[in-house]
């Protein structure tokens, strides 16, 4: 969400920002919309105003024994109270504009975020080379995984649709341990704080992250709650409706949770396999922080998710999002994208994003200075550490061998039971 009197300051660098974003000038229309605001407030003010100066006349021709003055302005304070709820109306209603204009409005973006319309306008940040061998190409993980017989598309889509796997046997401990990993990763040497959220919200928890009015057909509701799109949803909403202190920041949360989406424009994209489902899980990281703190955060945050790969001794680029690419809430993004051979490209497998107070606003989340005084939005942050399914994609195809097995990472074995390589079903 933007602040309004920041437009009205500096109407020019907001309509830049958003012309940086490929959308035109906005600052004007919202102006005039606050200016429709601030009219309905003055006058229901006046009228209220007005009605406690009839107040003490009244009072005063009262006292004075003048009945017909005080018949007389007890007739006009009834008429300023029967006007005063349209004018309440007026007033609520001009509000009500402004702020789901505002709220369909996307994040600026920092001054450093390069320009472009879409992904071919993002550019490289740095990348790491695996230690061992890297494989050039090689077998889609669908097909490793189907030939074994521990990953199952046709069961998952007579009981749920497309969309949907049932990974069997030591693939399904495989991506068990992949979470375990991260998490213990997160917590033990990055400091998270492990978080157990719930996985169905309300409506003003979806609003606070901005899923909701904007995103609503890529989400899944369940009567009055929704299912979480990922756990950035929950971890960011813990400090709502707060006033935090400073010396208590930065606040570092990490989930593994299933993670449910619809899909709704991904058509056609993605149809084999395990890149695109409607449930997956992912090990989520969320920092809340000053306005100081926060580009620093950033970059400790891409560290964190980094070394996820690194362990696993994965090949990966990490790339900076141009203006066009990047999402609705962030004002900067990385994204990690990681080799695949079978498809012979590198994907994406995290995101890591700095929303400034853009979230925060949307959520009233405050944070008192050290001074005791001074009041102001956090600043938030989330990525991903990474999505677990994805991460599962780029082991079997890294780790594939020529005999159809997959060789387990050395940073696994303790989580495998000290199994090295999965096989399949045994016949």
């Amino acid at each position: 969400m933007h602040d309004i009197r920041a437009i009205r300051e500096n109407p020019d660098a907001f309509d830049e920002a958003l012309r940086r974003r490929g959308l035109s000038p906005l600052a004007a229309e919202l102006v005039a919309l606050d200016d429709a605001r601030k009219s309905a407030i003055s006058a229901a003010q006046a009228n209220q105003e007005r009605r406690n100066a009839l107040a003490k006349e009244i009072g005063g021709a009262k006292k004075a024994k003048d009945e017909a003055r005080a018949q007389e302005l007890m007739a006009e304070v009834a008429r300023l109270k029967d006007e005063a709820p349209a004018l309440e109306a007026v007033q609520a209603q001009a509000g009500k504009i402004l702020d789901e204009r505002l709220a369909a409005i996307p994040n600026c973006p920092n001054p450093d975020v390069p320009e472009g319309a879409d992904e071919h306008g993002n550019v490289e940040y740095r990348r790491f080379e695996a230690h061992r061998p890297q494989l050039a190409m090689g077998k889609q993980h669908f097909e490793i995984g189907e030939a074994s017989g521990l990953m199952d598309f046709e069961a998952a889509s007579r009981m749920s649709g497309a969309r949907f796997v049932v990974l069997k046997g030591q693939l399904a401990r495989l991506e068990r341990a992949l979470g375990q990993f991260m998490l213990d990763l997160h917590t033990g040497e990055h400091g998270y704080t492990e978080v157990a959220p719930p996985l169905m919200v309300r409506d003003e928890a979806m609003f606070g992250t901005a899923q909701l009015p904007k995103f609503r057909d890529d989400q899944f509701q369940a009567g009055e709650h929704w299912l979480i799109p990922t756990a950035e949803v929950p971890l960011t909403n813990l400090v709502r409706e707060s006033i935090l202190r400073e010396e208590e920041l930065p606040l570092r949360f990490t989930a593994l949770t299933p993670c449910f989406r619809a899909e709704a424009g991904s058509a056609g994209r993605d149809t084999r396999g395990m890149l695109r489902q409607h449930q997956f899980n992912k090990v989520e990281l969320v920092s809340i922080t000053t306005p100081e703190q926060s580009a620093d955060e950033h970059e400790r945050m891409l560290g964190s998710a980094e070394a996820v790969l690194k362990k696993l001794d994965l090949p990966y680029r990490i790339m900076t999002l141009c203006t066009g690419d990047m999402g609705f809430a962030s004002q900067k993004t990385y994204d990690i994208e990681v080799w695949m051979p079978g498809q012979e490209t590198f994907r994406e497998i995290s995101s890591c994003s700095v929303c400034g107070d853009f979230q925060a606003r949307r959520m009233n989340a405050r944070v008192r200075g050290r001074d005791g005084k001074a009041v102001n939005f956090v600043h938030t942050l989330n990525g991903s550490g990474v999505a677990v399914g994805r991460a599962l994609i780029a082991v079997m195809e890294n780790y594939q061998n020529p005999d159809g097995s997959v060789t387990v990472p050395s940073v696994l074995k303790a989580y495998m039971g000290g199994i090295d390589r999965i096989e399949g079903f045994k016949s």
